[in-house]
C-alpha cells in the first residue's frame, strides 16, 4: 500500500496516557493481538461503526507511517480489506494531528 498515514482510534483515557508516557504500547485489543490496529482514511468510519459505536470522547490520531518501515504490515482483515497493523510502540512524535469527538467523526478525512 502507498498510504503514508493511518489513524488510531483511542479512548480519551488512552490518549491521556499516550501523551503522559510519550508513547503508545497499544489498547487492550492491540496487546492481545500483538500489533497496533490502524485504519486508513477510507476505513475509519467502518472501524468506528464496528468497534466504537457505543463510545464517547474518542480521539483519532493521525499517525505518520513513513518512519515505521517494515514494522507496518498491510494484512487482510474486515471484509478481506488490507489494514495497516503496526508491530511496535508508537512514539508521540509520530502523531501528525488529533481530532476528538464529536468533531472526530464529523471531520474524518475524505474517503
Amino acid at each position: 500500500m502507498n498510504d503514508t498515514t493511518a489513524f488510531k482510534i483511542l479512548t480519551a483515557d488512552e490518549w491521556e496516557i499516550f501523551q503522559a508516557d510519550g508513547e503508545f504500547i497499544g489498547a487492550p485489543v492491540d496487546l492481545i493481538d500483538g500489533y497496533i490496529h490502524l485504519s486508513t482514511a477510507a476505513q475509519l468510519d467502518g472501524t468506528i461503526a464496528n468497534h466504537f459505536a457505543d463510545q464517547v470522547r474518542l480521539v483519532i490520531a493521525e499517525i505518520d507511517l513513513a518512519s515505521f518501515g517494515d514494522t507496518v504490515r498491510w494484512e487482510v482483515s474486515r471484509g478481506g480489506a488490507l489494514f495497516p497493523h503496526y508491530y511496535g510502540v508508537v512514539p508521540l512524535s509520530a502523531v501528525l494531528s488529533v481530532r476528538t469527538t464529536p468533531d472526530a467523526i464529523n471531520a474524518c478525512p475524505a474517503k
